[in-house]
């Protein structure tokens, strides 16, 4: 078992300083981004193009290589902008210039325990109580390489404009530096040798970009595990385990073995060589088996099937990409362990997974994520390890720990990072607001992880709604083909989501994420019952609403102001985000109290026309009735009234009744206008 120790003068001292904070300006979306790392695992989730590949590369081209790697479009949009109207305006005297640079900060902590021996040299101050190192990476035009650009591009002949001038010269003029400041004070710093941070980080990736396929066909190119197994093996070349002696006794065995069939073999080859040579040279022809190349050219993989040993492209996807990623994970902790033994090791061991989920079902991401935990648990004390993995899976999410999980959220252009740890601060210190967060965190980890990858929301209270929406989603897509400017609801990343009477409870997360959100519910209307009490009643009787999101989202409105709500106050905002609040209006006359009676009420004609089908409901007489009653044939649950036996039922059957394209029934208002609400971006 290897340690992260260190002996200095025979006393070995465990290494404990960790990444705590990663700074980045203008590079692409990350014009002024920051991200907290935790000691151990951070999961960064977010939906697509909101950054977290470029986090990874842009550590890449700083730390993993000394070239410059760099494209113009690696520039943030704005900053592009600010370099050319730089480069286009007046000269500018040196004490008036601001560098152009795009931007990489690491912050670093160490305890006061651990071996400094890499950093003591890193110092800028002497103050005890500073346990941090700021680590800068700039890609940076000087002033004057600014003064040499302007006066390049002011004499070139190619008639070529800036935009492309830049792009395939820039790297003449930007410069790659490496710095060491003082966190009190950034006009006190000293450039640092690459040589000198890879002794404090050593960052190693598995890309997104893996080399898993089970296409048939013949050599290597099929075969990723076997070329795993070679570069696994690499590291023990020189090993004198007993293992790899053991394997190289056998090989020599086999070369002693195979040069003397190979003299036979070549026999006559070897005799007109000597006859014809002038100097009497002889040659032979002797096996020579090397165990790393023996491993390269002719190894295979193969995994078993009922006794039968099946190649490894014949698994599927899912299971290669697993596979491999177990091969990779091996190979790179090796390769920890393995400078550990060194020494002059690296103090940080930094490791990025990217997207697990490629290829594999949803019980495979949960396994995944469960035994990496595991795994990365029981190496953190051989190695001072710290994870990063980025995800879009939900399953993924569910799994991980609260907070260690950071939200990347693309907001005007560019990344923003919310940590989930710092919601709980939003929910307050109160008991509800406490109870109120417990609910929240179990419900988002547990069920709806999903919503963290989400466009767009839809809060719904039953069963009813949630039988329903899919196909009223989709009704008013056919009724909208080829209508301008209409986006279809089913085309987008849409989140229906049943949370009863509990929507309240998602404000401070709908404000912490900035997502739209429609939430459809009812007016719930009550009167008093003359005992103190509020009672059910019909709208056109009621006083007052009920209903709990209704109060807690349009607080202070009278009961008449809810009845006659404009369009536009329906809708709130909580933060960036905009919330609709979509409950019955006044349709054909009728103002419903609940979907059922609004439904019924609309649709009259559709349900006595195949009332005998519907088997939800049961004194279907009332139907009938010239003037049906609708309240009470949708919300009375006893007596003559009670005509829906099951409302959920009831929904099933409305669905199971309706045609191809659902243009037999209509869509209560209030629904239909809070989906066209959704629809729009």
């Amino acid at each position: 078992m290897f340690s992260p120790l260190r002996c200095e003068n025979d006393i070995f001292i465990k290494i404990r300083m960790k990444i705590t904070k990663i700074q980045i300006k203008n590079y692409r979306l990350l014009k002024n981004f920051s991200v907290n790392l935790e000691n151990d695992l951070s999961l960064i989730i977010g939906k697509n193009n909101t950054g977290k590949t470029s986090l990874l590369n842009i550590l890449q081209k700083f730390l993993c290589t000394t070239l410059n790697t760099f494209n113009f479009e690696d520039f943030n949009i704005e900053f592009q902008e600010e370099i050319i109207k730089k480069i286009e305006a007046t000269l500018v005297e040196e004490d008036g210039y601001k560098k152009l640079k795009l931007e990489l900060n690491i912050f670093i902590k160490y305890e006061e325990n651990d071996s400094l021996a890499n950093i003591s040299d890193l110092f800028l101050d002497l103050e005890p109580s500073n346990n941090e190192l700021k680590l800068c990476f700039e890609y940076e035009l000087g002033f004057e390489n600014y003064k040499k650009l302007k006066e390049d591009y002011t004499s070139h002949e190619l008639g070529r404009g800036l935009t492309d001038f830049l792009k395939k010269h820039h790297k003449a003029y930007f410069k790659m530096k490496r710095k060491v400041i003082d966190t009190a004070d950034e006009n006190i710093f000293a450039e640092v040798e690459d040589s000198k941070i890879r002794k404090i980080i050593n960052i190693q990736f598995i890309s997104a970009q893996r080399d898993v396929s089970n296409e048939d066909g013949e050599g290597t190119k099929n075969k990723t595990l076997s070329k795993l197994s070679y570069k696994y093996f690499k590291p023990f070349e020189d090993s004198k385990a007993a293992h790899v002696i053991d394997l190289q006794k056998k090989l020599i065995d086999t070369d002693t073995n195979l040069t003397s069939s190979y003299a036979l073999i070549f026999k006559k080859v070897i005799d007109d060589v000597e006859k014809f040579s002038y100097n009497s040279s002889k040659i032979s022809v002797r096996s020579n088996f090397e165990e790393i190349n023996l491993l390269k050219e002719n190894t295979s993989v193969v995994y078993s099937e009922n006794d039968c040993l099946l190649p490894e492209n014949y698994n599927g996807l899912g299971y290669m990409n697993l596979f491999s990623m177990i091969f990779e994970l091996h190979i790179i902790f090796d390769q920890f362990k393995k400078t550990h033994q060194e020494q002059n090791s690296s103090d940080i061991n930094l490791l990025f997974i990217e997207e697990p989920e490629a290829h594999t079902h949803p019980q495979m991401q949960y396994v995944f994520i469960k035994n990496i935990k595991q795994f990365l648990q029981e190496n953190k004390e051989t190695l001072n390890l710290q994870t990063v993995i980025t995800t879009h899976s939900a399953h993924i999410t569910s799994q991980s720990d609260f907070s260690n999980i950071k939200y990347f959220l693309e907001k005007d252009y560019q990344v923003i990072v919310k940590n989930l740890s710092d919601l709980e601060t939003h929910y307050g210190e109160s008991g509800d607001e406490k109870i109120n967060f417990k609910f929240l965190k179990q419900y988002l980890t547990i069920h709806r992880a999903e919503l963290f990858f989400s466009d767009k929301i839809i809060f719904i209270e039953g069963d009813t709604e949630r039988i329903l929406l899919p196909a009223i989603m989709k009704k008013l897509d056919l009724q909208n083909v080829g209508t301008k400017n209409y986006i279809p609801l089913l085309s987008q990343k849409i989140s229906i989501v049943e949370v009863g009477a509990h929507s309240k409870i998602f404000d401070k997360f709908l404000e912490f994420l900035g997502i739209k959100t429609l939430i459809i519910t009812d007016i719930d209307s009550v009167k008093e019952n003359g005992a103190r009490r509020k009672t059910r009643c019909k709208v056109s009787e009621g006083t007052d609403t009920s209903n709990v999101s209704i109060k807690h989202f349009l607080p202070g409105k009278s009961f008449e102001e809810l009845k006659n709500i404009t369009e536009e106050a329906r809708v709130i905002s909580c933060g960036d985000a905009k919330i609709y609040i979509s409950y019955q209006n006044k349709e054909s006359d009728y103002h419903a109290r609940s979907f059922e009676d609004a439904f019924i009420s609309l649709n009259i004609d559709y349900i006595q026309s195949k009332k005998e089908d519907f088997n939800s409901l049961k004194n279907k007489e009332k139907f009938d009735d010239p003037n049906p009653d609708f309240y009470k044939i949708a919300n009375y649950d006893e007596g003559d009234f009670k005509c829906i036996i099951k409302k959920s039922d009831f929904a099933t059957d409305i669905l199971y009744l309706s045609d191809e394209n659902f243009t037999n029934w209509e869509t209560p208002d209030y629904i239909k206008k809070g989906l066209l609400w959704l629809m729009k971006n």
